[in-house]
């Protein structure tokens, strides 16, 4: 089952379901007016949406056409956004690039970080920004949606709260991050509002590429229409998704509708750096992730963070390369602040 929010005029939008494809979506407000409405009451919600999704699959009923530039964020607003650092290979390179010996627990205890969740990004909408000077950076994820889930909760327990999977580009300010970091309290206006794809989608739309704890596919990232990344999202996954869910529920239950990312998706390549795309490697899911290999390599970065009018575009495919989520695409922006 896959499940969009389309733009209507309000917060939170109105829910549809979206056919397989991608090409078709019908309105859900028979079940729930909203995607959050929905996971607060999934043990009733989920049976219904299901049946309505195969109906729209199975061309019995026919929708409307959907289209990913009409979507909101699948949940325009959380109560919880919590991002993980999964691929400790990306930490790895951060603090190599600035000279930094990386703690052993890292490998062991998950990095993570509460963002904002009051504003997220629609998938197709610009990503607005007040200076190019800020370092303007995407963060190629993937998030999981949870139904309710008990503080102190096992890995096995949380892995059984995940109801939903989307994309995610965490866009990042790195330019504001040392600061803020050297301030020793953590990332406020270096993270500004997140985007996601345009559709979050029950596991089992992932069929055999979800085990129930990592996706086996490859994320895929264009910068300017250009091939950036396509690291594979179940290779170097130090922590998978219910390590993830069950470190942010240690001391406090999360609420249903909590977003828990990945962290940029990072491959190693014969046990050290990757290679860019056009060198015959996987590539990369952020820009910073260039920049520290080329400083680890030459002493400098030599690769500058976007400005305005580019476009990155971060999609995954199944087996017979049809878009899973939707692509997020969008365009980078001037914010001009209100008169």
């Amino acid at each position: 089952m896959k499940l969009a929010t389309l733009k209507d005029g309000t917060r939170d939008g109105r829910l549809v379901v979206v056919s397989r494809d991608l090409t078709r979506c019908i309105a859900a407000a028979d079940i729930a007016a909203t995607l959050q409405q929905a996971l607060d009451d999934w043990t009733d919600s989920e049976p219904a949406l299901a049946a309505l999704s195969y109906k729209l699959n199975a061309g019995t009923l026919a929708g409307e056409r959907f289209d990913p530039a009409t979507c909101m964020a699948p949940l325009p607003r959380a109560y919880q956004w919590a991002d993980g650092s999964a691929y400790v290979n990306h930490v790895e390179l951060v603090r190599k690039a600035r000279g930094a010996e990386m703690p052993k627990t890292f490998w062991t205890d998950p990095l993570m970080y509460q963002g904002g969740s009051d504003s997220f990004i629609g998938p197709c909408d610009p990503v607005l920004v007040a200076d190019e000077a800020y370092g303007i950076d995407m963060e190629s994820e993937i998030a999981v949606i949870t139904d309710d889930v008990a503080m102190g909760a096992s890995a096995d327990q949380a892995a059984g709260r995940i109801r939903l999977l989307m994309l995610v580009n965490d866009v990042s300010l790195r330019n504001l991050i040392p600061a803020e970091l050297g301030k020793g309290f953590g990332f406020f206006q270096s993270k500004p509002s997140t985007a996601f794809s345009p559709v979050a989608v029950t596991p089992d739309e992932l069929g055999a590429a979800w085990d129930g704890k990592v996706v086996s596919l490859e994320l895929l990232t264009e910068l300017n229409g250009e091939a950036f990344g396509k690291p594979r999202a179940d290779i170097d996954m130090t922590f998978d998704f219910p390590t993830l869910v069950s470190h942010a529920a240690k001391t406090r239950p999360l609420g249903a509708g909590a977003i828990v990312g990945s962290g940029t998706v990072s491959n190693k390549l014969d046990g050290g750096p990757g290679k860019p795309v056009s060198e015959g490697g996987v590539g990369y899911s952020c820009i910073a992730e260039v920049r520290m290999i080329e400083t680890i390599d030459t002493g400098k970065p030599q690769t500058g963070f976007m400005s305005f009018g580019d476009r990155v575009r971060i999609e995954m495919l199944d087996g017979d390369g049809n878009s899973i989520f939707g692509a997020i695409d969008q365009q980078i922006a001037k914010y001009e602040s209100p008169a």
